[in-house]
């Protein structure tokens, strides 16, 4: 898939960054490639309250949080039907849940390509 041949029903994506210039170079890229909407949400408390007030057709997961990761919202994610894939630090070397193995990821420094890339596999892999 390349940059243009994003799909139009992707309108609405969800960043779950806790670094907020990283969020903001993930939104900008987003953009870059077509996206029109994207919603921000430094922790996983902030991201509950948007999933639950807005609905979203892709969600860009930082695995490491601080002092949580992401893979409880990941769970809600797959209950709810919301497309999904992981970007993980420099170097992050978590152990996955066994559920959450075969989820697409990417890791940091991340560009257009590499976002594209994984917007493309998550939504391929999609049940």
């Amino acid at each position: 898939m390349t940059l243009t041949e994003i799909p139009v029903s992707i309108k609405r994506v969800l960043v779950l960054e806790d670094n907020f210039i990283i969020a903001l170079e993930a939104e900008d890229i987003l953009k870059s490639i077509g996206i029109g909407h994207v919603e921000i949400a430094c922790n996983v408390a902030e991201a509950q309250v948007l999933i639950r007030e807005q609905s979203f057709d892709f969600a860009f997961l930082d695995v490491n949080l601080g002092s949580q990761t992401s893979f409880d919202f990941a769970a809600l994610l797959i209950e709810r039907g919301v497309a999904f894939g992981f970007v993980s630090g420099y170097g992050d070397d978590f152990v996955f849940p066994v559920a959450l193995r075969d989820i697409s990821r990417i890791t940091k420094p991340f560009n257009e390509s590499s976002m594209a890339s994984l917007l493309a596999t998550a939504l391929a892999c999609r049940p």
